[in-house]
């Protein structure tokens, strides 16, 4: 069974709120009713009345059960504007001010993510990314020994070779373009503890490079993901977070079981690599557009990591299929994880890592 699959049939025993802020998106309709329809919990549109309702009237679809709220005639909006200049970042506001941002649907979401009036945010389908992160990076904050907020995407595709539905974590395709050492071990941690949470797997990171534990090469690349190798590993017992952890790893060898023996390449992630950290936002984009591209393998995200709110910000080309499986990701995110497995035993753990 595909991870999507699995996760539909456990959100079903614990439905969640999911806002979109672009609410008439047709796309984002699909998706609303895909999740409403398979008992989820329940869409919250964002935008005009009219114009959702016209254009789901046009492409047919129920609004039952789906929440729609104009934001500035909504009940919410006094306390929002009171709280909004309650925040540190914009306590300068005056009310007007306030207001202004608040007509801003990316941040009228943000704070009902924030407010626990949703529990969960998928944005981006028309705002450009910078629009669609920039009040997450306002008001949510971030987790606990956490210091980077970074995002993933999930491939969910079958295995070529036994057929058997295997899923793959890219990070960081689309918030930090070239991180350091210290941020590229905060994405793998926090890659590798959402992956836990959604498959109860024990995850197995590589950290990405042209060259496989080079001891020759002194590239400033290499020299980044081997250190955040080692930053990475440190965290992970410090926090006691049961993962494996190896780099620098060229990424056949961190996928391939026979490549990896042909290299020379051993270790527990070797050829068993579910996570790949990537070195900057350039190869990470590049390598998931083109796992998208040439697979059409379920892809899903860019899930936002290390804050402590789920939330998603997608590409504006994603499909309704795409959008209504990232909604079933951050949903799923925010079911504590002895509720979301409560019976299963993890392959090779029962440690909780959903702290982090």
């Amino acid at each position: 069974m595909s991870l999507i699959s699995k996760l539909t049939v456990r959100l079903k025993r614990h439905p969640k709120r999911v806002v979109f802020p672009e609410g008439s998106d047709p796309r984002i309709l699909q998706a609303a009713r895909q999740f409403t329809s398979n008992g989820l919990g329940v869409p919250i549109l964002l935008g005009n009345r009219a114009k959702i309702k016209s254009n789901a009237e046009k492409l047919n679809i129920n609004l039952e059960h789906i929440r729609i709220i104009e934001p500035a005639l909504s009940d919410e909006w006094d306390g929002f504007v009171k709280q909004f200049q309650g925040l540190r970042r914009f306590s300068n506001l005056n009310e007007k001010d306030a207001e202004q941002y608040l007509e801003d649907t990316n941040y009228f979401a943000t704070m009902m993510l924030a407010t626990a009036q949703a529990d969960a945010l998928v944005s981006g389908a028309t705002s450009n990314a910078s629009s669609a992160l920039r009040p997450v990076l306002q008001i949510i904050p971030l987790l606990p020994e956490v210091s980077t907020m970074s995002s993933l995407n999930i491939f969910d595709l079958k295995d070529h070779d036994t057929g058997k539905d295997r899923e793959l974590f890219l990070a960081d395709c689309a918030v930090v373009p070239d991180p350091t050492s210290e941020q590229l071990s905060d994405i793998a941690i926090t890659t590798a503890a959402l992956r836990f949470h959604l498959t109860n797997k024990k995850p197995h990171v590589a950290l990405l490079s042209y060259s496989s534990r080079s001891t020759t090469s002194n590239n400033p690349t290499v020299a980044k993901m081997k250190a955040a190798t080692q930053m990475a590993r440190k965290k992970a017992l410090a926090l006691g977070l049961p993962m494996e952890i190896d780099g620098e790893l060229q990424v056949d060898a961190a996928l391939d079981p026979i490549t990896a023996r042909t290299k020379k390449v051993d270790g527990p992630v070797a050829g068993l690599a579910d996570v790949l950290i990537f070195p900057d936002l350039h190869s990470a984009n590049i390598a998931s557009k083109l796992v998208d591209t040439l697979t059409r393998a379920r892809n899903y995200g860019p899930i936002l990591t290390g804050l402590s709110k789920p939330a998603a910000e997608i590409s504006r080309g994603a499909t309704a299929s795409d959008i209504f499986g990232t909604a079933v990701m951050v949903a799923s995110q925010s079911i504590d994880h002895m509720l979301l497995y409560p019976t299963d035993n993890c392959e090779d753990l029962n440690e909780d890592i959903t702290g982090i």
